[in-house]
């Protein structure tokens, strides 16, 4: 089994005006996962993230990124991890490729000129070189962000809201290439409010909620949990098996809509249903989402 490549352990954080950010934080993050750490605006995230890097100081507790304690080796924990910031900063009077040099040599990188042409490559940015950061789009900015979180080859990215209020064209591009750094073995932690994104991209989720983790776990495990899976079919023929009744999400136009928590759950629904005679016709099956998942965590 890996080893967790982000291990944070009973990690708090109470701000001078008395405010708990964090109440005891417990994560960890396999090496080579797709992870997403969800939450509601003000649950805590960004003040976990500024924690891996050491922008907030804990109030207590501990944080390991591929094993280097956060606190003890803090310049060996940071080269291990790539962080895109929701916030856009770049220099405006230096190029794309003088900011990404510079980055190179903050992490004592030399001769990286062939791994920051393949970022630019892959990120649309090639063109852009040598224009200086004021002189580029929003979106363009945003590539930039990316590249210079990844221009030490980090083990660990953190991509935090990467494609808030970004094109079609740079989500796809992004996504294309941050899937080809997962299947190189990078672990990739993801924030994002896109949650069909998350639930299309993680095969693992956290979710945070007034500084605790509400819950976690598989994708599949945590939507296979909540009963919102459902069933929907109009019954033609036979009667409907009273041990079905307590199934029954609600009737809608002569259907029948039934919950249920997995395939074996399904296949239960569907036997007893030919078992008492029953001819159904129109049955369609639509899966629980990690929307449905988030709201029902996060307003308890």
């Amino acid at each position: 089994m890996s080893s967790p490549i982000l291990d944070i352990h009973n990690l708090h954080k109470t701000y001078s005006n008395g405010f708990e950010a964090l109440k005891g934080i417990n994560l960890q993050i396999t090496e080579g996962s797709f992870f997403g750490l969800l939450g509601p605006n003000g649950a805590g995230k960004s003040t976990l993230i500024n924690s891996l890097v050491g922008l907030v100081k804990p109030t207590r507790g501990q944080i390991r990124i591929a094993g280097f304690d956060i606190e003890k080796n803090k310049t060996l924990a940071l080269m291990n991890i790539g962080v895109v910031a929701q916030e856009i900063l770049c220099d405006p009077f230096l190029s794309v490729y003088e900011m990404l040099s510079f980055q190179s040599g903050y992490y004592g990188l030399k001769n990286n000129d062939d791994w920051i042409e393949e970022i630019l490559e892959n990120l649309g940015l090639t063109e852009k070189i040598q224009t200086p950061c004021r002189l580029l789009s929003g979106g363009m900015k945003r590539r930039v962000m990316v590249a210079l979180a990844l221009v030490h080859k980090p083990p660990l990215i953190v991509l935090d809201e990467p494609t808030a209020g970004v094109d079609v064209q740079l989500r796809n591009q992004l996504w294309q290439f941050i899937e080809k750094l997962h299947q190189k073995g990078h672990t990739i932690v993801l924030t994002t409010h896109y949650l069909e994104e998350a639930q299309n991209l993680c095969s693992e989720i956290a979710i945070i909620n007034h500084g605790e983790i509400v819950t976690a776990g598989t994708t599949d495990e945590l939507l296979n949990a909540i009963e919102q899976n459902t069933v929907r079919f109009r019954l033609i023929r036979g009667n409907f098996p009273a041990n079905l009744q307590s199934r029954v999400l609600r009737l809608e136009a002569q259907h029948y809509v039934l919950g249920f928590f997995n395939a074996q759950d399904l296949t239960y629904i569907l036997n007893t249903l030919s078992a008492n005679h029953c001819i159904v016709e129109n049955l369609q099956t639509s899966r629980a989402t990690l929307e449905d998942l988030f709201i029902k965590v996060t307003q308890q």
